[in-house]
């Protein structure tokens, strides 16, 4: 939100997903109605950064007990950098 791009986080549990939308989705018609062009830049940065998220929103992502707190950090730093140049 700090960096005015329109992204909304899913998840359950420990599974989440990352959506390019300015509404949370709800359904199917919200999902495919996300920006997926925006989600391959964010993609495409954050792998530049050094962080290795599904290729696809309509993937899931992971947190696990083998993340420790400097790749969480780490993570946050990669999109506050992807963002930073958005």
């Amino acid at each position: 939100k700090q960096a005015g791009v329109p992204i909304q986080q899913t998840r359950v549990g420990t599974m989440f997903t990352t959506f390019f939308s300015e509404t949370k989705p709800v359904g199917w018609n919200t999902v495919k109605a996300a920006d997926k062009a925006q989600f391959g830049k964010f993609f495409q940065k954050m792998l530049e950064n050094g962080v290795y998220l599904a290729p696809s929103q309509f993937e899931a992502g992971f947190i696990s007990m083998m993340h420790t707190e400097a790749i969480v950090e780490k993570t946050l730093d990669a999109v506050t950098e992807a963002f930073r140049t958005w």
